[in-house]
């Protein structure tokens, strides 16, 4: 395993990082995912993540309604891991109780009352990165920065990022952190794929620009880059929440991959493996999280670190994109 510095801090987090969104209280009664993992389901998977070096665990408190992070925390104590070698990241902002007053949002009363929840059902007393699970447009960006600097200065977090954003936005909170002398984002999760890389125009500049971990959700769209076009899985025939984010593209998509099916046949590769190794050919890449739901998706995400792939390679892989339209919600 390769380690990082997260952006331009001094803690270190594996060049892989495992989506916990798979883990979960299955079902659709449960929350968006109902293909997730149960705990037991989902034991080998994590040990042999953590025995593949992997140290970077990232989840929300909106995943299956809490269940993620209730598996995480019982996975995390499973294994006897060291609190201060491993980074556990968790969201804040959907709504955990929709349709009720405060049910949700990035209001100071809903941060400082979500980590609360999100601590105990890890079970843990911090959690090293705590994030803004997309920007909440209905409070004021300074109450959102103090709320989650008194996060940090609690003690209950070490860090503060982002999620998908756009470029003026995230720039802006870091200048009203900066001006008031409170904790800035030390990262951003944008989505970033072979099939949607509008980040690359603007946000994932400004990232480098401020040193900032990029992070990419959704590294191989959903499974998209994973398997040869139209391909059935036991995951895409429940998912609802992929053909909301990636629907209306699908005929411009389908030419990726198609393109990226050939290229990594060609060079005896997976079509993961050759869409990760892409992605960590990035010098601002920092980690793809990965979701994964079988020992072989991890062995298949921690293998593509030893793939070097040419300036030619990286060029026919990116060939046939076209212009997306950008988006601040998925």
């Amino acid at each position: 395993m390769e380690y990082i510095k997260f952006g331009n801090t001094g803690m270190d987090v594996s060049r892989i990082c495992l989506g916990m969104m798979s883990f979960g209280a299955p079902g659709k009664e449960n929350g968006v995912f109902p293909w997730a993992k149960t705990f037991a389901e989902g034991k080998e998977i994590f040990k042999k993540a953590i025995d593949l070096g992997i140290n970077y665990f990232d989840t929300a408190n909106v995943y299956q309604m809490g269940s993620s992070e209730e598996i995480t925390g019982q996975l995390i104590r499973e294994y006897g891991l060291n609190r201060d070698e491993i980074v556990v990241a968790s969201k804040v902002n959907f709504p955990m109780r929709p349709g009720r007053p405060n049910g949700g949002g990035s209001s100071r009363k809903s941060i400082l009352a979500e980590i609360d929840h999100t601590l105990k059902r890890l079970q843990l007393d911090y959690v090293d990165v705590y994030q803004i699970h997309r920007l909440d447009h209905d409070t004021p960006m300074e109450e959102i920065m103090e709320a989650l600097h008194d996060v940090v200065k609690s003690g209950k977090a070490r860090y503060i990022g982002a999620s998908t954003i756009f470029a003026w936005e995230l720039e802006r909170m870091q200048n009203i952190a900066e001006k008031h002398g409170w904790t800035k984002f030390a990262s951003l999760q944008p989505q970033y794929n072979l099939i949607y890389r509008e980040e690359e125009r603007e946000i994932i500049p400004l990232c480098q620009d401020r040193k900032l971990a990029v992070v990419p959700w959704s590294p191989l769209a959903g499974g998209r880059c994973a398997h040869p076009w139209g391909t059935s899985t036991e995951r895409n025939r429940i998912d609802e929440v992929s053909p909301m984010v990636w629907g209306a593209t699908e005929s411009e998509d389908k030419k990726v991959i198609d393109n990226l099916e050939q290229i990594a046949k060609a060079n005896g590769r997976s079509m993961a493996q050759e869409a990760l190794a892409w992605m960590l050919s990035k010098p601002y890449i920092t980690a793809p999280i990965v979701g994964a739901t079988s020992i072989e998706h991890i062995e298949e995400a921690v293998a593509a670190l030893d793939i070097q792939l040419s300036a030619d390679e990286i060029k026919n892989l990116e060939a046939p994109y076209v212009p997306h339209i950008k988006t601040g919600a998925f």
